[in-house]
């Protein structure tokens, strides 16, 4: 399923270059952002890197940059680095603060660091665990505010864990 979502995103983009009046420059900036997506969505990480990195530099539009700014940061989260992920997702909301998969994987970053400080053997660690995972709630409740039927996992945890209607944490 997932391939022939790829592929039909692939002549649909295909068809938007050729239709649509774009700048050279902003095609390109296209193809590579293409070209990213596609590398991810084999799981060649760097590769995807190389091409988001190249439609960075030529592409203008703060909105599609905001695009490319939050798959990048989806990028470190698949490779384990959390420090840029949240780094490129916060970059992607300064540009475009209705970007709700930006404010999910930045609560996913945080869960998953609050499950690891959960079990830890060291009282801190799991002492800052509550911090983590109140502050995973704050970016899910963005998420679900704006797309309120896409993140199901994440409502149920909000509603398990009692922070579902926290209006500030």
């Amino acid at each position: 399923m997932a391939n022939f979502i790829d592929k039909t995103f692939i002549v649909l983009a295909d068809i938007l270059l050729q239709i649509l009046p774009l700048d050279m420059k902003s095609k390109r900036a296209f193809l590579y952002y293409r070209g990213g997506l596609r590398a991810q969505a084999r799981g060649n990480y760097s590769e995807a890197l190389e091409n988001y990195y190249e439609a960075l530099k030529l592409e203008e539009n703060p909105r599609d940059r905001s695009f490319i700014l939050s798959n990048i940061g989806l990028v470190y989260i698949k490779t384990g680095k959390d420090r840029k992920a949240l780094e490129y997702l916060h970059q992607s909301l300064d540009l475009n603060s209705e970007l709700p998969q930006a404010y999910y994987h930045i609560g996913l970053i945080y869960h998953r660091q609050g499950t690891r400080s959960e079990t830890s053997a060291n009282p801190y660690e799991r002492k800052l665990a509550k911090r983590l995972f109140d502050r995973a709630g704050v970016y899910w409740r963005k998420a679900i505010e704006l797309v309120p039927d896409l993140y199901m996992y994440a409502q149920n945890w909000l509603k398990v864990t009692g922070r579902s209607d926290r209006t500030s944490d």
